[in-house]
């Protein structure tokens, strides 16, 4: 399976698009868009409106922690965050939080933030986000990103990787299961449910070879 992948992620580089560790500053702002219009269904109660939730995450995206699809003009067509011991790809502070959202946005936004936080797996590689730009969505680059955080988890030593899929994203997680990943149980967020638009999230692992 992961040879076949290869070929794939290789395919698409020679059809104009590349991948590549990490996120060119002229690409911050494109980030930021890419990841709000992909997650604003379950981040906008607490996030928005569009124009702060912008601003906060262009603010706090971690470029070294990401992989890009880009064409052959640089313009940014996706991208798949991840999570280490070091940081996260979107995981600002009470300080940016304040930044953007005033004192009292801040208070009951870091609270929400802490309930939702998924915890460091220092077993598993964990995915944090993957996003494809609209006009380019079913050409393969989100199934590409996804093979290159693979070969990228292996490549550090692990030995699974492992992302959260929410229950509305019924296309993510048919994706996933396309490209080797299994459910490891499904977890419901409880009244939770009420500042986020999902009820529950399933935790889905690829073992790497």
């Amino acid at each position: 399976m992961a040879e076949r992948h290869r070929v794939m992620v290789a395919r698409i580089e020679t059809a104009g698009v590349r991948l590549r560790m990490g996120l060119s500053p002229s690409n911050r702002a494109t980030a930021a868009a890419l990841y709000w219009e992909a997650f604003a269904g379950k981040l906008s109660r607490l996030m928005g409106p569009d124009d702060r939730a912008l601003a906060y995450l262009e603010r706090i995206i971690a470029a070294d922690h990401c992989l890009t699809a880009e064409d052959e003009s640089g313009a940014l067509l996706g991208l798949a965050g991840f999570r280490s011991p070091r940081g996260s790809f979107a995981a600002g502070s009470y300080a940016d939080l304040r930044a953007i959202y005033g004192l009292a946005g801040a208070a009951w936004r870091s609270g929400l933030f802490r309930a939702l936080e998924t915890e460091i797996d220092n077993t598993r590689f964990l995915v944090d986000g993957i996003c494809v730009a609209r006009h380019r969505r079913g050409q393969g680059i989100g199934a590409a990103l996804v093979t290159g955080l693979c070969d990228l988890a292996h490549d550090r030593g692990y030995r699974e990787i492992r992302l959260d899929v929410i229950d509305t994203n019924l296309r993510a997680k048919a994706l996933y299961e396309r490209l080797g990943f299994v459910s490891r149980g499904t977890k419901p967020i409880g009244p939770l449910r009420h500042a986020f638009g999902f009820d529950a999230a399933t935790t889905m692992v690829r073992p790497l070879d």
